[in-house]
């Protein structure tokens, strides 16, 4: 999980076998901040991604202005390869919450587990789970519950929903208890 810059980028072969036609896009990042991996890795200087959508490619803007949220997979080889199930974000349209959540509050919910509800009746399993409802109440993944709240885990060791930063602009249900 980093904010970088993408300064480059280059259709490079897939692997070093020459049989294998596929190809990937290798973005050269300008590694701002590394808020998660860097026991794997310190410094990521480059970013992999498949050459076609198609394969889940993700498509970056290789300029020296834009910052994006990064995540993706270390690689056995090291490489950093992202796709379109990663999360990525230009770092503009991250709220303040998510931002500030990033620093700390996330890595306070490693020991929780979320899961997504699609449909109604959903509830929650065990103790340390914190039940997502963007797709359920807004019909997408990304919606206010996962721009605002961060799941944590409480010092009895349950999980709930925690909100920071100022209050909402409208109403929000908690429905994390079943």
């Amino acid at each position: 999980v980093i904010r970088a810059k993408i300064t480059s980028e280059k259709v490079v072969p897939a692997s070093d076998d020459p049989l294998d036609t596929h190809k990937m896009i290798r973005y050269e990042i300008k590694q701002i901040k590394m808020f998660k991996g860097f026991e794997k890795l310190k410094d990521v200087q480059y970013v992999y991604t498949p050459f076609d959508s198609s394969l889940c490619g993700v498509k970056l803007e290789a300029n020296n202005k834009k910052q994006y949220l990064l995540t993706g997979q270390i690689l056995s080889d090291g490489k950093v390869l992202i796709h379109l199930c990663n999360y990525i974000e230009p770092w503009d349209d991250l709220s303040l919450s998510q931002k500030k959540s990033l620093n700390q509050r996330y890595q306070m919910g490693c020991g929780c587990k979320i899961t997504t509800c699609y449909m109604v009746p959903c509830s929650i399993t065990t103790p340390n789970e914190c039940l997502w409802t963007d797709w359920l109440i807004e019909r997408k993944l990304y919606g206010h519950q996962a721009k605002h709240y961060a799941c944590i885990k409480r010092s009895d060791g349950t999980c709930s929903w925690y909100r920071g930063g100022p209050p909402p602009e409208k109403e929000f249900i908690d429905i994390s208890e079943p």
